[in-house]
């Protein structure tokens, strides 16, 4: 499991003293406990994915403003948790391969425009955790009209 290689990976970087990525994998732990307390249940591989985009995209949005604020020193740290945190996601695929995925379930389908958020589902489902929403999205939206 994806938590149990996380954990496993803590040990390895508080044991070699390795701060930086220490501290990020106790926030993406910490944020998987807390998910698993909201739904009273283990999370799967695929929940955990979900909540290592989420600290990703918060991630993200740090660095970005720390680069605006003119913290330099903040944003580097940013930077190397989003390596840190990346590296436990699965390879994504790329356009032509979603593309692909897209046309064969709205083929099957038989969608239209107005089917946008039922291919949107279907396809995230078919591609959890392989694909960024935002990729999908545009991709469904050029492919439906």
């Amino acid at each position: 499991m994806l938590l149990d290689a996380l954990k496993s990976d803590l040990g390895v970087a508080m044991k070699s003293g390795d701060k930086v990525r220490t501290t990020c994998l106790r926030m993406v732990i910490s944020a998987v406990k807390y998910k698993e307390v909201a739904l009273k249940k283990d999370l799967d591989d695929s929940e955990v994915i979900q909540v290592l985009r989420t600290q990703i995209k918060q991630t993200t949005d740090s660095y970005e403003q720390f680069k605006q604020g003119g913290r330099e020193d903040l944003a580097r740290n940013e930077e190397k948790n989003l390596e840190i945190l990346k590296s436990y996601l699965p390879q994504e695929l790329g356009e032509e391969d979603i593309a692909s995925v897209v046309r064969q379930i709205i083929l099957d389908q038989g969608a239209t425009k107005k089917d946008f958020g039922k291919v949107m589902k279907l396809v995230m489902a078919k591609l959890s955790g392989q694909a960024d929403g935002k990729t999908v999205s545009s991709i469904v939206s050029k492919l439906l009209q």
